[in-house]
Formats: C-alpha cells, structure tokens, sequence
C-alpha cells in the first residue's frame, strides 16, 4: 500500500494530491492562473500535515515532467526534488499527454473499440505538443510540437479509427483540423494532481523511478525567450 503525493503544474492549473491505495486522503487545485510558485508549497505543506498527524509516512512522490509550461514544470519538479531528498523517498515521472489520456478515460466511457486518444497541449499560436495513443498508452506517435494544419494527423485518418483530441490545444485544432466523423473533441480536460494515482500508482509497483539529481522536465522543444514590449 502505496501514499503518495502527487503534484501537477505543468500548465496554468496548480495542483497537489496525496494519494493512498487509490483513494485520495487530501487535495487541492488553483485554477486561477500561473500562480504556481505562491500556492505550491502551501498545498504541498498542508498534504504533509494530514499524513503527519495521522501518522502516515510518504513512499514516494509523483510529478509531471511535462510537456507543458517551461515554468511550471521547473517550478514543479523543483519542489519533488527537494522532496525526496528530504524524506529520501523516491521520484515518480508523469508524461502530461498521458495523464490527460487517462483523465478523459476515466470520465467518458466510449462505446467504439476502434479509438486512438490525441491529447494536446497548447504551445502557442497555432501549436501543440501532442501524441496519439492507443487505449492501453502504448505510443503510435511519440511526443512532438506539432504546427497545426487542415491534414494533421492525417495518417491516422485514413483507416477506421476515432480520433479522441483532449487538453487546451485542442480547441484551437477544432478550428484548424479538416471536419470528419472520426473526430471527437473532448472539451475542458485538464492535467489534475487527482488524476496522477492510477499512473503513479502503477510506477510505483513497478519500480519505475527517476533519478532524484539529474531528472529534467520533457521540454520538447528549447525555451525561446522573447523581448518585453516597450511601455509607452
């Protein structure tokens, strides 16, 4: 039996959630914006005084290593680590397209077998940071920024598959992608710390850790950064 604190940051949603055995002891979210590096610590406190005074100890801590916001994941995986350093407890990675495959799993039952789930993630103007997976997540396109167009995702189309698009990219690719019958939008899916147990879980069971000093975040692309406008 497996507590463990899970925390996702890796876009404008800040969340914490200490999980036990696939139950949720205690939890919290900020929906409020990139208020990652004010709210953290406090939800991340507030998790480890309810283990404390019930006299649970951590096993491990899970964190999404994105893709995601350069910010967020840094901020994120800063706190892990320092973490597990701490209570010398393991490092459990989270992919973020994976968390929100699982996440639209979990509250869409889907009655056609023939299903491949492309989660997004906004990356700005007209591109994502995507993938495409197959119902047990085993990758039929890896990670990758990907510039939208009308004939995205196009090889994928050409058979009998349904296209399951989740995750705040996918509202812009509505708009983009060419319409069809095989496409299905899943509006309002976001990578939530709740949704990390059943994936940190299984890491967990199988040993599957990352190392605690040299682990960095799935950037996928490098970090560009832009000159401030002027102030008139």
């Amino acid at each position: 039996m497996a507590t463990i604190l899970n925390i996702e940051t890796s876009t404008d949603v800040c969340s914490v959630a200490l999980t036990q055995d696939g139950q949720v002891l205690e939890h919290h979210e900020d929906y409020e914006g990139h208020n990652h590096a004010v709210v953290l610590s406090r939800f991340v406190e507030s998790c480890m005084t309810y283990a404390k005074t019930r006299e649970i100890s951590l096993d491990a801590v899970a964190v999404s290593i994105g893709p995601g916001s350069y910010t967020g994941l840094r901020i994120g995986l800063s706190e892990a680590k320092g973490l597990c350093f701490g209570l010398s407890v393991p490092l459990i990675g989270i992919n973020t397209l994976q968390l929100l495959v699982v996440s639209t799993m979990f509250a869409n039952f889907f009655d056609d077998e023939n299903l491949l789930y492309v989660p997004m993630l906004d990356a700005r103007r007209k591109e994502v940071y995507t993938a495409v997976y197959t119902p047990a997540l085993k990758p039929v396109l890896e990670p990758r920024p990907l510039i939208l167009d009308a004939d995205s995702y196009g090889h994928f189309r050409d058979g009998d598959h349904t296209l399951v698009m989740m995750g705040n990219g996918s509202d812009k690719a509505q708009s983009i992608l060419s319409p069809g019958n095989d496409l299905r939008f899943i509006p309002g899916v976001k990578p939530v710390a709740v949704d990390m147990m059943a994936l940190s879980e299984k890491y967990f069971r199988e040993g599957n850790f990352l190392d605690v000093a040299y682990s960095t975040p799935l950037y996928l692309k490098e970090f560009q950064a832009t000159t401030p406008k002027k102030m008139i």
